[in-house]
Protein backbone atom coordinates (compact mmCIF):
# COMPACT_ATOMS: atom_id res chain seq x y z
CA UNK A 1 0.00 0.00 0.00
CA UNK A 2 1.46 3.79 -0.73
CA UNK A 3 0.00 6.56 0.88
CA UNK A 4 -0.64 10.27 -0.31
CA UNK A 5 -1.78 13.88 0.19
CA UNK A 6 -4.20 15.53 -0.71
CA UNK A 7 -2.72 19.24 -1.39
CA UNK A 8 -5.93 21.65 -0.58
CA UNK A 9 -5.20 20.82 2.58
CA UNK A 10 -2.30 23.35 2.29
CA UNK A 11 -3.96 26.11 1.29
CA UNK A 12 -1.55 29.19 0.64
CA UNK A 13 1.30 27.10 0.72
CA UNK A 14 3.69 27.35 -2.53
CA UNK A 15 3.87 23.76 -4.32
CA UNK A 16 8.08 23.69 -3.30
CA UNK A 17 6.57 23.84 0.36
CA UNK A 18 4.32 21.50 0.48
CA UNK A 19 6.09 18.49 -1.80
CA UNK A 20 9.19 19.26 0.69
CA UNK A 21 7.04 18.71 4.19
CA UNK A 22 4.72 16.16 2.60
CA UNK A 23 7.74 14.13 1.71
CA UNK A 24 9.43 14.87 5.23
CA UNK A 25 6.44 13.14 7.04
CA UNK A 26 6.73 10.20 4.98
CA UNK A 27 4.26 10.23 1.95
CA UNK A 28 5.14 9.15 -1.46
CA UNK A 29 2.61 10.92 -3.49
CA UNK A 30 0.58 13.58 -3.55
CA UNK A 31 -3.15 14.26 -5.53
CA UNK A 32 -4.01 17.44 -6.44
CA UNK A 33 -7.31 19.77 -6.73
CA UNK A 34 -6.99 21.53 -10.00
CA UNK A 35 -8.59 25.00 -8.45
CA UNK A 36 -5.79 25.01 -6.46
CA UNK A 37 -3.49 24.93 -9.59
CA UNK A 38 -5.02 27.79 -11.50
CA UNK A 39 -8.10 29.84 -11.59
CA UNK A 40 -8.25 28.22 -15.05
CA UNK A 41 -6.90 24.79 -14.91
CA UNK A 42 -8.07 23.22 -18.12
CA UNK A 43 -5.94 25.82 -19.67
CA UNK A 44 -3.13 26.15 -17.93
CA UNK A 45 0.76 27.26 -19.49
CA UNK A 46 2.77 24.50 -20.52
CA UNK A 47 5.65 26.06 -18.48
CA UNK A 48 3.09 26.27 -15.34
CA UNK A 49 2.00 22.80 -15.38
CA UNK A 50 5.93 21.65 -15.71
CA UNK A 51 6.99 23.81 -12.64
CA UNK A 52 4.26 22.09 -10.88
CA UNK A 53 5.08 18.86 -11.63
CA UNK A 54 9.12 19.28 -11.27
CA UNK A 55 8.22 20.40 -7.64
CA UNK A 56 6.85 17.57 -6.80
CA UNK A 57 8.92 14.87 -8.47
CA UNK A 58 12.46 16.95 -7.48
CA UNK A 59 11.24 15.88 -4.06
CA UNK A 60 11.04 12.09 -4.80
CA UNK A 61 6.60 12.54 -5.08
CA UNK A 62 4.51 10.65 -7.10
CA UNK A 63 1.64 13.18 -8.68
CA UNK A 64 -0.78 10.25 -8.60
CA UNK A 65 -3.76 12.27 -10.22
CA UNK A 66 -6.20 14.87 -9.57
CA UNK A 67 -9.62 15.25 -7.49
CA UNK A 68 -12.28 17.71 -6.64
CA UNK A 69 -12.60 18.21 -10.31
CA UNK A 70 -15.27 20.66 -11.07
CA UNK A 71 -15.50 22.22 -7.72
CA UNK A 72 -15.65 26.32 -8.21
CA UNK A 73 -16.99 26.08 -11.84
CA UNK A 74 -19.95 27.26 -13.34
CA UNK A 75 -22.44 25.74 -15.80
CA UNK A 76 -21.04 22.50 -15.99
CA UNK A 77 -23.42 19.20 -15.07
CA UNK A 78 -22.63 15.37 -15.68
CA UNK A 79 -26.89 14.95 -15.36
CA UNK A 80 -27.76 18.16 -17.05
CA UNK A 81 -30.88 17.30 -19.55
CA UNK A 82 -28.92 20.28 -22.10
CA UNK A 83 -26.97 18.44 -24.51
CA UNK A 84 -24.82 22.02 -24.49
CA UNK A 85 -24.05 22.09 -21.22
CA UNK A 86 -23.22 18.65 -21.54
CA UNK A 87 -20.84 18.95 -24.20
CA UNK A 88 -19.10 21.67 -22.31
CA UNK A 89 -18.97 19.58 -19.06
CA UNK A 90 -17.25 16.54 -21.42
CA UNK A 91 -14.70 19.13 -23.45
CA UNK A 92 -13.77 20.56 -19.47
CA UNK A 93 -13.30 16.93 -18.41
CA UNK A 94 -11.28 16.02 -21.52
CA UNK A 95 -8.83 19.40 -20.74
CA UNK A 96 -8.33 18.19 -17.56
CA UNK A 97 -7.43 14.85 -18.57
CA UNK A 98 -4.54 16.17 -21.06
CA UNK A 99 -3.60 17.97 -17.44
CA UNK A 100 -3.65 15.21 -15.61
CA UNK A 101 -1.35 13.67 -18.00
CA UNK A 102 0.54 16.18 -18.06
CA UNK A 103 1.59 16.19 -14.39
CA UNK A 104 2.44 12.82 -14.75
CA UNK A 105 -1.06 11.62 -12.86
CA UNK A 106 -3.09 8.19 -13.55
CA UNK A 107 -6.10 8.75 -12.08
CA UNK A 108 -9.05 11.45 -11.27
CA UNK A 109 -11.50 11.38 -8.97
CA UNK A 110 -15.09 12.42 -9.58
CA UNK A 111 -16.66 13.73 -6.71
CA UNK A 112 -18.29 17.48 -7.16
CA UNK A 113 -21.47 17.27 -5.97
CA UNK A 114 -22.96 20.30 -7.26
CA UNK A 115 -22.16 19.79 -10.80
CA UNK A 116 -23.73 16.34 -10.77
CA UNK A 117 -26.93 17.07 -9.10
CA UNK A 118 -30.10 16.37 -10.84
CA UNK A 119 -32.24 18.85 -11.89
CA UNK A 120 -35.26 20.14 -10.59
CA UNK A 121 -37.96 17.29 -11.74
CA UNK A 122 -35.30 15.18 -13.30
CA UNK A 123 -36.11 11.72 -12.53
CA UNK A 124 -33.04 9.80 -10.83
CA UNK A 125 -33.13 7.65 -14.28
CA UNK A 126 -32.60 10.41 -16.48
CA UNK A 127 -29.66 11.86 -15.13
CA UNK A 128 -28.40 8.51 -14.41
CA UNK A 129 -28.93 8.10 -18.35
CA UNK A 130 -27.07 11.85 -18.93
CA UNK A 131 -24.34 10.66 -16.51
CA UNK A 132 -23.82 7.36 -18.69
CA UNK A 133 -23.64 8.84 -22.01
CA UNK A 134 -20.77 11.71 -20.58
CA UNK A 135 -19.05 9.15 -19.11
CA UNK A 136 -18.86 6.88 -22.09
CA UNK A 137 -17.45 9.52 -24.05
CA UNK A 138 -14.89 10.83 -21.57
CA UNK A 139 -13.59 7.42 -20.50
CA UNK A 140 -12.61 6.49 -24.34
CA UNK A 141 -10.60 9.43 -23.90
CA UNK A 142 -9.35 8.04 -20.36
CA UNK A 143 -8.41 5.26 -22.11
CA UNK A 144 -6.53 6.96 -24.53
CA UNK A 145 -4.82 8.94 -22.00
CA UNK A 146 -3.97 6.12 -19.57
CA UNK A 147 -5.50 7.53 -16.93
CA UNK A 148 -8.95 6.17 -14.82
CA UNK A 149 -11.81 8.17 -13.69
CA UNK A 150 -12.96 7.10 -10.54
CA UNK A 151 -16.37 8.13 -9.53
CA UNK A 152 -17.16 8.51 -5.83
CA UNK A 153 -20.77 8.03 -4.58
CA UNK A 154 -21.30 10.42 -1.75
CA UNK A 155 -24.20 11.54 1.00
CA UNK A 156 -27.41 12.52 0.26
CA UNK A 157 -26.34 15.86 2.51
CA UNK A 158 -23.92 16.71 -0.47
CA UNK A 159 -25.87 15.61 -3.50
CA UNK A 160 -28.87 14.14 -4.50
CA UNK A 161 -26.85 11.15 -7.12
CA UNK A 162 -25.29 8.80 -6.52
CA UNK A 163 -25.25 8.25 -3.07
CA UNK A 164 -24.09 4.45 -1.85
CA UNK A 165 -21.67 1.93 -3.18
CA UNK A 166 -24.06 -0.19 -5.25
CA UNK A 167 -25.40 2.87 -7.22
CA UNK A 168 -21.42 3.55 -7.64
CA UNK A 169 -21.06 0.06 -8.87
CA UNK A 170 -24.52 0.53 -11.26
CA UNK A 171 -22.84 3.39 -12.72
CA UNK A 172 -19.59 1.71 -13.29
CA UNK A 173 -21.51 -0.97 -14.77
CA UNK A 174 -23.41 1.29 -17.21
CA UNK A 175 -20.49 2.92 -18.10
CA UNK A 176 -18.58 -0.55 -19.46
CA UNK A 177 -15.03 0.76 -19.63
CA UNK A 178 -11.91 -0.47 -17.98
CA UNK A 179 -10.78 3.10 -17.20
CA UNK A 180 -14.17 4.29 -15.27
CA UNK A 181 -13.86 2.52 -12.07
CA UNK A 182 -14.95 3.26 -8.37
CA UNK A 183 -13.58 5.21 -5.30
CA UNK A 184 -14.79 4.71 -1.84
CA UNK A 185 -14.57 7.58 0.81
CA UNK A 186 -14.82 6.33 4.73
CA UNK A 187 -16.48 10.42 5.19
CA UNK A 188 -18.88 9.65 2.57
CA UNK A 189 -19.73 5.84 3.06
CA UNK A 190 -19.93 6.21 7.10
CA UNK A 191 -22.37 8.94 5.83
CA UNK A 192 -24.01 7.21 3.24
CA UNK A 193 -23.96 3.39 3.95
CA UNK A 194 -26.80 1.03 6.07
CA UNK A 195 -23.57 -1.02 7.52
CA UNK A 196 -19.89 0.37 8.25
CA UNK A 197 -17.23 1.25 5.70
CA UNK A 198 -15.59 -2.33 6.42
CA UNK A 199 -18.64 -4.20 5.50
CA UNK A 200 -19.21 -1.74 2.42
CA UNK A 201 -15.74 -2.68 1.07
CA UNK A 202 -17.03 -6.50 2.04
CA UNK A 203 -19.55 -6.45 0.14
CA UNK A 204 -17.86 -4.97 -3.01
CA UNK A 205 -15.07 -6.97 -2.56
CA UNK A 206 -12.64 -4.63 -4.84
CA UNK A 207 -14.13 -6.06 -8.00
CA UNK A 208 -14.32 -2.46 -9.53
CA UNK A 209 -12.26 -0.42 -6.68
CA UNK A 210 -9.77 1.85 -8.49
CA UNK A 211 -8.86 4.54 -5.38
CA UNK A 212 -9.14 5.06 -1.36
CA UNK A 213 -9.67 8.40 0.33
CA UNK A 214 -8.76 7.85 4.07
CA UNK A 215 -10.59 10.34 6.55
CA UNK A 216 -12.54 10.42 9.68
CA UNK A 217 -16.41 11.67 9.49
CA UNK A 218 -15.17 14.34 11.74
CA UNK A 219 -13.76 16.03 9.35
CA UNK A 220 -9.85 15.61 10.09
CA UNK A 221 -7.61 12.56 9.08
CA UNK A 222 -7.77 9.11 9.69
CA UNK A 223 -6.52 8.11 13.93
CA UNK A 224 -8.21 11.95 14.69
CA UNK A 225 -11.77 10.75 15.29
CA UNK A 226 -13.94 7.75 16.27
CA UNK A 227 -13.63 5.98 13.49
CA UNK A 228 -11.58 2.52 13.94
CA UNK A 229 -9.46 2.24 10.83
CA UNK A 230 -8.54 -1.57 11.89
CA UNK A 231 -11.46 -3.28 10.25
CA UNK A 232 -11.29 -0.66 6.94
CA UNK A 233 -7.63 -1.67 6.50
CA UNK A 234 -8.52 -5.80 7.03
CA UNK A 235 -11.36 -5.41 4.72
CA UNK A 236 -9.38 -3.36 1.88
CA UNK A 237 -6.66 -6.11 2.63
CA UNK A 238 -8.96 -8.94 2.15
CA UNK A 239 -10.47 -7.49 -1.18
CA UNK A 240 -6.82 -7.28 -2.42
CA UNK A 241 -6.59 -3.56 -2.75
CA UNK A 242 -2.55 -2.40 -3.09
CA UNK A 243 -3.10 0.73 -4.66
CA UNK A 244 -2.76 4.41 -3.17
CA UNK A 245 -4.65 5.28 -0.20
CA UNK A 246 -4.96 9.16 -0.31
CA UNK A 247 -5.66 11.39 3.07
CA UNK A 248 -8.22 13.55 2.13
CA UNK A 249 -9.40 16.42 5.22
CA UNK A 250 -11.62 19.19 4.86
CA UNK A 251 -11.05 21.24 7.93
CA UNK A 252 -7.81 22.28 9.11
CA UNK A 253 -7.80 21.47 12.93
CA UNK A 254 -4.62 21.45 14.42
CA UNK A 255 -3.01 22.69 11.27
CA UNK A 256 -1.95 20.79 7.84
CA UNK A 257 1.50 19.33 9.13
CA UNK A 258 -0.25 17.78 12.28
CA UNK A 259 -3.04 16.38 9.92
CA UNK A 260 -0.96 14.73 7.54
CA UNK A 261 1.64 13.56 10.23
CA UNK A 262 -1.17 11.82 12.74
CA UNK A 263 -2.68 10.69 9.35
CA UNK A 264 -0.16 8.99 8.03
CA UNK A 265 1.15 7.45 11.20
CA UNK A 266 -2.71 6.02 11.75
CA UNK A 267 -2.28 4.26 7.82
CA UNK A 268 1.18 2.81 8.39
CA UNK A 269 0.25 1.34 11.75
CA UNK A 270 -2.80 -0.57 10.22
CA UNK A 271 -1.25 -0.96 6.72
CA UNK A 272 2.35 -0.75 7.04
CA UNK A 273 5.22 1.06 5.34
CA UNK A 274 8.28 0.80 4.36
CA UNK A 275 9.09 4.80 4.61
CA UNK A 276 7.65 5.35 8.35
CA UNK A 277 9.22 8.25 9.98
Amino acid sequence: MRFAVCNEMFAGWAHTGIAAKVKSIGYEGVELAPYTLSPDPARMKPSDVREIREAYEDAGLDIIGLHWLLAKTQGLSITSPDDAVLDRTSEYLRNLLALCSDLGGQLMVFGSPVQRNLASGQSFEQGFARAVRLFKDVSTAAGASGITICFEPLTNAETNFVNTMKEGVRLVEAVGHSHFRLHLDVKAMRGAEPVSPAETIRAEGGRYLHHFHANDPNLLGPGMGDEDFAPIAAALKTAGYDRWISVETFTAGPGPEEVARRSLETLQSHFGGTNAH
